[in-house]
């Protein structure tokens, strides 16, 4: 199975890097996850002074982190002095350097970080909703490097397919979809207030919750351009890692899912991948690349069809039906006057036991 990937020239041995965050903090950080196998590595986001980050900052459960990070906890001459000279002494992994935040900052960070980086990646959290910002923020980098750039969308892009081709139009390389969402407010019910040590108690959501929105986000650039996209948001598996390339994404980053699951999940998920894109019929990750299948709207009322063998008669399709067209006796029956086709009943049964409607 080859699993080599291309984004913006950069050859990488496999798609799964991580997600810019406390994981990739300082060279001691990032070694670790390179011995994972991971196909890139990409710094903490740098900024032009250290940042101040509250405590606690990071809770999570199954399906989710929230977080009050900031950039890194490190000044530039840190990382430019320390962290970075290190790393590329023992390392010829790709490396990909965050920086934030305004194009003032940026012009004065990228010429400085150049000689490190083989591509930027540039978060748009203030800049979001902003083509005329995002120009800018393009035109700040691009006359301090040659190298590859790489624009990070936040959830709040209003068009992603219309911001992607503002990307493409002003000369920027790539773009990594999506950053985490918020605010949110996790309430501590033992003590009525947040969690967080962040003001007033907000943070910003991750992980498998979001992953939905960002396989939408990615499926939307790859709409509006023809860059190569890094997918990031909600990976948890090298299923998800597939449903990432079908929808377009060349690559993709993992942040939340090491937080919830523990960092081996790097290694479990590229020792699976190979099966996970054989399974779905391909024989590269590039063969996977964008092919998610068109498809037209939909009015056809389909009517579930009930599996009895394979159903336990929990009563749950029962129970969530919200047309009152199932009901349980000896059996689950359909009334099929009362069915509007949904697909509820299909989605959520535990043991697939009702076909027809989605598939």
């Amino acid at each position: 199975m080859k699993l080599a990937t291309e984004i913006a020239g950069i050859h990488l041995e496999n798609p799964l890097m991580p997600a810019s965050g406390p994981l990739t903090g300082d060279q001691r950080k990032m070694r670790a996850i390179e011995a994972m196998g991971v196909g890139a590595m990409v710094t903490k986001t740098i900024s032009t002074v250290a940042a101040k980050v509250p405590r606690p900052c990071i809770i999570a459960e199954r399906d989710f982190v929230i977080n009050t990070e900031l950039w890194s906890e490190f000044s530039p001459e840190k990382w430019l002095n320390e962290f970075l000279p290190d790393y590329r002494k023992k390392s010829a992994l790709p490396l990909i350097v965050s920086l934030g935040y305004s194009p003032e900052d940026l012009r004065k960070l990228v010429p400085r970080f150049a000689k490190f980086a083989d591509a930027f990646e540039l978060s748009t959290h203030y800049v979001a909703d902003d083509p005329s910002l995002i120009r800018e923020l393009i035109s700040a980098v691009k006359a301090g490097t040659e190298k590859p750039v790489f624009l990070k969308f936040d959830p709040s892009v209003p068009d992603p397919a219309e911001m992607a081709r503002v990307v493409q139009e002003s000369g920027g390389d790539g773009i990594v979809a999506i950053n985490s969402l918020g605010p949110v407010y996790p309430m501590d019910r033992r003590v009525n207030r947040s969690y967080l040590g962040s003001r007033d108690g907000f943070g910003w959501i991750s992980g498998p919750v979001i992953r939905r929105l960002s396989l939408s986000s990615v499926r939307r650039i790859r709409e509006g351009c023809t860059l190569p996209i890094i997918g990031v948001g909600g990976i948890v598996s090298a299923d998800d890692v597939v449903d990432f390339l079908c929808a377009g994404a060349s690559a993709v980053q993992m942040l939340s899912g090491a937080l919830i699951r523990g960092k081996g999940i790097f290694k479990r998920i590229l020792e699976s991948l190979p099966s996970a894109l054989e399974k779905r019929g391909f024989k590269s990750v590039e063969e996977a690349v964008g092919s998610a299948k068109g498809q037209k709207e939909s009015f056809t009322v389909r009517n579930p069809i009930i599996d009895h063998d394979k159903c336990t008669r929990c009563g749950l399709c029962v129970e969530v039906c919200p047309y009152f067209a199932l009901s349980l006796q000896e059996k689950v029956e359909v009334d099929s006057a009362e069915c509007f086709g949904c697909g509820l009943c299909e989605s959520i049964c535990p043991v697939a036991a009702i076909g027809g409607v989605l598939v």
